[in-house]
């Protein structure tokens, strides 16, 4: 049996967004006035069809009431959580506190460092700051719960009430003792694989987390990964992932989805993601997107790459914000609030 999945496409914004909305020739991007669209794609694993909203009801019946079930999910307005308003472009700061993340590994493997960094993404804008003791960069090896707690459990204990954390781990045991110290969210980039109890720390805090997609360990993740459709095949991760969730007694909806950029991903697998990631929309939760100095910036500017890839950062981050991604998880916070800043000025 065929199986069809809805992508909302051609986008509108600011005042422009707010006039077709109200002429009801485009429909709001998750009950929002400011982003709108008036196309969408119906997408199987053999086509592509693209059409305007006003031709939705010439499909056949069957089609046709998939594509109302998936855009009542796309237009309805997700409901915020830990003050998260989704109706706008939040930022999550990088803190890694390892010698051996791919990007800044030992810069701020000391508690001070790491408290004055985190401090400091705060203050650019971050609204949330994801910090880890464990290097999951490609071909990066496991270490030992001691070892990952030692390495953050000093900066944990200096965070204050109001701040919003996110602790990137794989370790449940890391999960339980960072929540005791004031973490909000749990982001485990292996899709909450990686630990069996990891599922009944969620379901007994209640805790928001990110459900993220990766394609093996680490270690190997990167050694030739294949899909039979990387969108549709994260798609489908998400759905039976979502299910699992629900018959294992978490029902909230705090839940934020990743397709996970660079983990288990080769370039052209990336960019699909980035050309197509709206398609996610129709599974009703906030996506957030890590796209901060990753490879496939390099495998596209060649000789042109430098050490931060702070240009890439950027411009893949905004073209992710017309799509209506509402997490961007950078290491340059205060540049690319800045370039939030003002592409939303010019678009408003």
């Amino acid at each position: 049996m065929t199986r069809y999945y809805t992508r909302a496409c051609n986008f509108y914004y600011g005042k422009n967004s707010k006039n077709k909305i109200k002429l009801k020739k485009a429909l709001p991007l998750n009950n929002r006035a400011d982003i709108s669209f008036d196309h969408i794609e119906i997408i199987s694993r053999k086509k592509v069809k693209k059409i305007t909203i006003s031709q939705i009801n010439k499909l056949p019946k069957k089609i046709k009431l998939k594509v109302k079930k998936d855009l009542l999910t796309i237009t309805r307005k997700i409901k915020n959580f830990e003050n998260l308003d989704f109706n706008k472009t939040h930022l999550m700061g990088v803190l890694n506190i390892t010698p051996d993340s791919f990007s800044d590994g030992g810069k701020y493997i000391s508690a001070a460092k790491a408290n004055k960094q985190m401090l400091k993404l705060f203050k650019n804008g971050a609204s949330i700051v994801d910090i880890g003791g464990e290097s999951t960069r490609p071909g990066s090896k496991a270490i030992s719960e001691k070892l990952e707690w030692s390495r953050i459990d000093k900066v944990l204990k200096k965070i204050k009430k109001n701040d919003l954390i996110s602790i990137d781990t794989r370790k449940s045991a890391i999960m339980k003792k960072s929540l005791s110290l004031g973490v909000k969210i749990i982001n485990d980039v292996s899709g909450l694989n990686y630990d069996q109890e990891t599922i009944n720390v969620l379901r007994k805090s209640n805790a928001p987390f990110v459900l993220q997609h990766s394609l093996g360990d680490p270690e190997v993740m990167q050694s030739n990964p294949k899909y039979k459709n990387v969108i549709l095949d994260i798609y489908d991760f998400f759905e039976q992932k979502i299910e699992y969730l629900r018959k294992s007694g978490i029902k909230h909806n705090k839940i934020i989805l990743d397709p996970g950029i660079g983990f288990g991903k080769n370039l052209n697998h990336n960019l699909k993601i980035l050309k197509n990631i709206s398609i996610y929309h129709s599974l009703g939760f906030p996506i957030l997107l890590g796209i901060s100095r990753k490879r496939f910036i390099k495998e596209i500017s060649k000789e042109n790459d430098s050490h931060n890839r702070l240009g890439g950062t950027i411009s893949s981050g905004l073209f992710a914000l017309k799509q209506g991604v509402q997490i961007l998880r950078v290491h340059d916070v205060n540049e690319m609030r800045q370039s939030l800043k003002v592409y939303q000025e010019l678009i408003r």
